[in-house]
């Protein structure tokens, strides 16, 4: 089980959490894509998951509507993952959500994403829906985490 330090990061690291992106999602993007999602967005998070100061994994999310919080991307370098890196990442999500009132966290993650689909139902997330994605022409399963309680 690996240790990740988790951290809240500036746009001024935008630069790595792009680099991590590509390495894990395709197609690859580049920072105005990211920047362009966030334009007009309240409460942007980022953060980064670092084991011995490498960057390993990281997490972008804006509030969806003033009590919930919407986690956009989550993601960890293949060779980190199954050490719990991602389960740190959710958990200081929550954790700052509550920390700043949202109520509830939502994600939508694609079917073929077993391991995040596995994580959500271990982290007591509900299935609220479903969405068709026309940009990968696939249903996204929506998935929605009460946080008061």
């Amino acid at each position: 089980m690996a240790d990740a330090v988790v951290e809240i990061v500036g746009p001024e690291d935008l630069p790595v959490i792009v680099q991590l992106y590509n390495q894990i999602f395709r197609p690859p993007r580049n920072e105005e894509s990211f920047l362009r999602r966030y334009r007009g967005r309240y409460n942007v998070l980022q953060m980064i998951a670092r084991i011995q100061d490498r960057p390993v994994g990281f997490f972008l999310g804006f509030e969806l509507k003033p009590t919930v919080f919407f986690a956009w991307f989550y993601g960890v370098l293949p060779e980190y993952r199954r050490q719990g890196i991602a389960s740190q990442l959710m958990d200081a999500v929550h954790s700052w959500a509550r920390q700043n009132d949202y109520e509830s966290i939502r994600f939508e993650c694609h079917n073929q994403h077993r391991p995040m689909l596995h994580l959500a139902i271990a982290l007591e997330y509900d299935i609220v829906g479903i969405r068709w994605d026309p940009d990968r022409g696939d249903n996204l399963v929506i998935f929605e985490k009460v946080l008061t309680g």
